[in-house]
């Protein structure tokens, strides 16, 4: 097997792959939140205020989920066709909420009559709810592992990811997006809205807190094998301490009304959970609840090695002025949301 830097090929498009999907998890993750909040702002002036919060970035944001997708596809062709087969519904809605979601955007403020601009603004709302918690379903499917047969084909009910362990960890994606959301709004409005916003702060990190020692006591208690690789390596508990360190971090930094800082934290806080799911899951892809045998790994779901080395010089080109492109466009738009005639 090809290595690079002494690291085989697979084993790097998999951090290549974690890369990308965290990427989007913070990017679009504030996005998804601040809509998840839409309905709880009274007034048109603020959810517009709210929606050109998100106006010049959002597009951009969905781009890290395209080449995630694309780098899942080009990469692991197995993973990616077992994993839509099993959770071809959540996928479809997901596909089907993004779509409202950008669609809401764009038409709310075309016509002014009240019951038009109503109507995309729960259209928004929801759709970012659900995209919000469809990502964690997911993710919560693949940490449980899935009924996969020899061949690695889908054995179960259509209706499996529906599970315990799934809802809770799309709840708790839910509600890391709507803090991540809402300390990204408090950094944009000032005044009455400002202190709106700061309200729903506070709810929305109680409710991460609660859900995520909810969600960890049920990993621990009925997935012990999620915890069998730092169990083994008593140094790569640094990185749930790391997360406990960084989560615990923002409240503190939030009542020192240091929301920009709050929101670096909330951003390290998704990545050092993905580098924890990454660790968990690490060679295994998918586990299999049939039997282990029959588990998706990166090696027996990855491209030839010559595929993955092309793909990896791209990858090595193409990220880097997709993250120039990111700032640019962050530093152009950074500051207070002001409305002119722009304006959503």
């Amino acid at each position: 097997m090809e290595t690079f830097l002494g690291i085989d090929y697979p084993t790097w498009w998999f951090l290549v792959v974690g890369a990308l999907f965290s990427g989007y998890a913070i990017l679009d993750g504030f996005d998804l939140g601040a809509g998840a909040w839409h309905l709880f702002l009274k007034g048109d002036r603020n959810r517009r205020i709210a929606l050109n919060a998100v106006g010049p970035v959002w597009d951009g944001n969905e781009v890290w989920l395209v080449i995630g997708g694309g780098a899942l596809f080009a990469g692991f062709p197995v993973l990616y066709a077992s994993a839509f087969s099993a959770m071809y519904i959540p996928f479809m809605l997901f596909l089907v909420m993004l779509i409202f979601r950008a669609v809401s955007i764009e038409f709310r403020s075309k016509e002014k009559m009240y019951w038009w601009r109503q109507s995309w603004d729960i259209a928004y709302s929801i759709s970012s709810i659900m995209m919000a918690l469809l990502l964690g379903v997911v993710l919560g499917n693949v940490l449980q592992g899935m009924a996969l047969d020899s061949e690695h084909h889908f054995t179960g009910h259509w209706l499996d990811f529906i599970n315990p362990y799934a809802v809770m960890v799309g709840i708790t994606t839910l509600a890391l997006f709507m803090m991540h959301g809402a300390l990204f709004l408090a950094m944009k409005t000032e005044g009455r809205l400002f202190e709106k916003v700061n309200d729903l702060l506070k709810s929305a990190m109680i409710f991460f807190i609660v859900s995520y020692v909810l969600v960890t006591v049920y990993t621990l208690i009925y997935l012990p094998h999620l915890s069998d690789t730092i169990s083994e390596n008593a140094a790569l508990f640094i990185v749930p301490a790391l997360a406990t360190l960084s989560i615990a971090n923002i409240p503190r930094l939030v009542s020192k009304q240091k929301y920009v800082q709050a929101f670096l934290f909330s951003a390290l806080t998704m990545s050092f959970l993905l580098i924890l799911v990454a660790i968990e899951l690490y060679p295994v892809m998918i586990f299999s609840t049939i039997d282990p045998a029959h588990s998706i790994t990166i090696y027996n779901a990855a491209s030839s090695d010559k595929s993955l080395g092309i793909m990896l010089l791209m990858t090595v080109i193409g990220i880097p002025l997709v993250a120039i492109y990111t700032f640019f466009v962050y530093k152009t738009f950074w500051g207070k949301v002001k409305m002119d005639e722009t304006s959503y």
